[in-house]
């Protein structure tokens, strides 16, 4: 589970507001070329479709009256590229 693998959402848990969270385990360090970029957007871009797919409910059937909210958990800061992403 990670980052580096887009098809397991790698946490789900609850907010205060009631919102389930789904989380993206980031442990890859920042470096010259945009690979990090490229496995984040994937993972990104993995959970989105799981949500508008609906396939979230099959997966998690409890979470069917949920809003949801994508967050990411960075073990290291991004360089200025990783800064730059607007998801």
């Amino acid at each position: 589970m990670g980052v580096d693998d887009k098809n397991v959402i790698d946490i789900v848990s609850m907010n205060p507001e009631g919102k389930a969270v789904l989380r993206i385990s980031d442990h890859l360090e920042w470096g010259t070329e945009n690979d990090h970029l490229l496995i984040l957007q994937d993972k990104i871009n993995s959970y989105v479709d799981v949500l508008e797919s609906g396939q979230i409910y099959e997966i998690y059937p409890e979470l069917k009256s949920m809003d949801f909210v994508i967050q990411l958990v960075m073990k290291y800061l991004p360089d200025e590229d990783g800064r730059k992403l607007k998801v």
